[in-house]
């Protein structure tokens, strides 16, 4: 699956600078931080949360009694999503926050691994109670489902650890610079705007670098053959909290121009989506949201509090 595949592509990036992936802290070495790639999480937990209980509509039917059934992509990637060390428990960030929305419904979760193209039609059946797997809240998906927004969509710059970079925030912060950007994607439309910006402020424009490869990608980073990687915040992130040889020097929201924020996701109308509302907003003010978020290392993408149904993406 390709939740393994970008894990291993990560894991050969600690073990290509010499770095064993669970080594403790030096003054010889890089930072490289503890990540649990078994399948016993010890994950964070919620305490019930009696005001999201009584918003469950009466007579309510989840997809398995007594259990809270979210679907969780199997391509979404680390830190969100992956395989554990046994090749089959789903962990990551998306089952840490069904794991404290669960918690907070007085339910026992129950992760599904589900395709990305199957995911629509299993919430909207009743096979999924919701899908919590990067889901970005769009004006057309809300026509047919409910949101309730647990992150911000971000794009992250990440530098070698030593860079003379220290801020990317602005046109200006790009000129003449080697960035390893995605073909076809948003953040390259960003690039090119501002270094459209550039061109017509007489600054140089940014030199856009393309891989296809996401560990030569890294490595190209962290060795100084290009200055920065500008892309999903999600994967650098995981990448520096198992090295710590690349950080992040400025964020972009990845509808730019627009805002784009991640939500759980049910069923359009079915009563759900206001008790997991109530379930989120409850683990943000206690404090487990954040803790989660620092796990995987997120803290960029957290929220303040939890919206129903906001503006999406346009059609």
């Amino acid at each position: 699956m390709l939740a393994n595949t970008a894990r291993l592509a990560l894991l050969t990036i600690a073990v290509g600078l010499g770095q064993p992936l669970m080594a403790a802290e030096s003054a010889t070495s890089p930072t490289v931080h503890r990540i649990n790639l078994s399948p016993d999480q010890q994950r964070i937990r919620a305490p019930r949360n009696e005001a999201a209980i009584a918003q469950i509509p009466t007579g309510f039917k989840f997809a398995q009694p007594g259990k809270f059934t979210v679907a969780v992509s199997g391509t979404a990637g680390p830190p969100l999503a992956l395989l554990a060390s046994d090749d089959k428990t789903t962990i990551g960030s998306e089952a840490d926050t069904a794991q404290l929305v669960a918690d907070s419904l007085g339910l026992q979760l129950n992760v599904v691994q589900a395709s990305w193209e199957d995911w629509p039609l299993g919430v909207s059946s009743g096979k999924y109670d919701a899908v919590i797997s990067n889901v970005t809240v769009t004006e057309a998906r809300k026509k047919r489902f409910d949101f309730a927004t647990y992150r911000q969509d971000v794009l992250g710059f990440y530098v070698k650890a030593n860079s003379r970079i220290t801020s990317i925030k602005q046109a200006s912060d790009i000129a003449g610079l080697k960035i390893i950007v995605g073909s076809g994607t948003n953040q390259e439309k960003v690039l090119l705007a501002w270094n459209e910006e550039n061109e017509k402020a007489g600054i140089k424009p940014a030199l856009l670098q393309y891989y296809d490869d996401v560990a030569a990608a890294q490595l190209a980073v962290q060795s100084g053959r290009v200055d920065a990687t500008f892309g999903p915040n999600a994967l650098s992130a995981y990448s520096q909290a198992l090295t710590n040889g690349i950080r992040l020097v400025g964020i972009v929201n990845g509808g730019w121009p627009r805002r784009a924020d991640i939500a759980v996701t049910t069923r359009k109308d079915n009563g759900l989506i206001q008790p997991i509302h109530t379930a989120l907003q409850g683990v943000i003010a206690g404090g487990q949201y954040d803790q989660v978020l620092q796990r995987w290392g997120l803290d960029v993408e957290r929220i303040d509090q939890s919206q129903i149904n906001p503006p999406g993406l346009p059609d």
